[in-house]
């Protein structure tokens, strides 16, 4: 594995162990050259995902992607990241056991919607507004309106 920091080629494990809902391995590592730490994870990869997007461009599942937009959504939330871990974990575990190669992004919008639901409702909110490209209050208050009745004030 190649450190990160100064690009050395051979950097050794000093602990390894499984995540806490087994879905991956967590190695720390050690660079010699430049004494530097870090952390990598190991993951089964039952597929090569494709994901179809909106204007029809395929691009590679992004793991990364998913983790990020998850993360921005629940940022100054009482959210911690072992959570935001399970719930990426088993949106890819759906993923890749749907049996198709082709993903439409639309269908990880949805499954993202849904988790965060469950997860934490500012969290949902926030997602929802870029995810339906929210363009002023209105939509807002909209939405959070079909959540529930909630009222809101003009």
């Amino acid at each position: 594995m190649r450190c990160p920091f100064c690009g050395h080629d051979d950097t050794q494990v000093k602990d390894s162990r499984p995540t806490e809902d087994n879905s991956a391995i967590r190695r720390r590592r050690f660079c010699p050259a430049c004494s530097s730490r870090f952390t990598t994870f190991e993951r089964v990869q039952l597929r090569d995902l494709i994901i179809t997007k909106k204007n029809g461009q395929r691009v590679p599942f992004d793991r990364d992607k998913l983790v990020r937009s998850i993360s921005i959504a629940c940022r100054k939330r009482k959210v911690d990241e072992e959570r935001i871990e399970r719930v990426v974990n088993s949106i890819q575990r759906r993923l890749e056991s749907s049996g198709e190669n082709d993903i439409p992004s639309t269908m990880i919008g949805e499954m993202v919607m849904e988790a965060l639901q469950a997860l934490d409702p500012v969290a949902y909110v926030r997602y929802a507004s870029v995810y339906k490209n929210f363009r002023e209050a209105r939509d807002f208050e909209e939405f959070i309106e079909s959540l529930g009745g909630i009222e809101t004030r003009a």
